[in-house]
């Protein structure tokens, strides 16, 4: 019988772990947030970012803090008072994000090829 080892499988894109880490549904807006407007308390984080859920923020910002991209302080005081801040391994991200919004001016042009394919293609052949 022969030894096998195990071999990490080939991953085909080797982004996917950080696109899967950094681009969900609520992680982008909380990083972003933190990042352009420094330390804030929750309710001032969930006013920044708009549509999300007092439940889904609290879920997300555990999350993060639980990947080293956010930092919770707690203030012991009466009523006690809790702070987030970006980790300095999530403002590693920044650059990233700049990029991101310097490419944003192009979504114009994704807006119109879409318009053109809805248009010129069958109704059939759509998504």
């Amino acid at each position: 019988m022969s030894e096998t080892t195990a071999v990490e499988p080939v991953q085909a894109c080797p982004i996917a772990p950080v696109v899967d880490l950094v681009f969900s549904r609520w992680t982008t807006p909380i990083l972003w947030t933190l990042n352009e407007y420094g330390r804030q308390r929750f309710v001032e984080l969930e006013r920044r970012i708009g549509v999300i859920t007092p439940k889904v923020l609290t879920q997300r910002l555990r999350q993060l803090e639980r990947d080293g991209l956010v930092i919770r302080e707690y203030h012991a005081e009466v009523p006690p008072r809790v702070e987030y801040e970006i980790s300095p391994l999530g403002r590693s991200l920044a650059p990233l994000f700049r990029s991101l919004a310097e490419w944003s001016p192009n979504l114009a042009e994704v807006e119109a090829a879409r318009l053109r394919f809805d248009t010129t293609q069958p109704a059939n052949r759509r998504p």
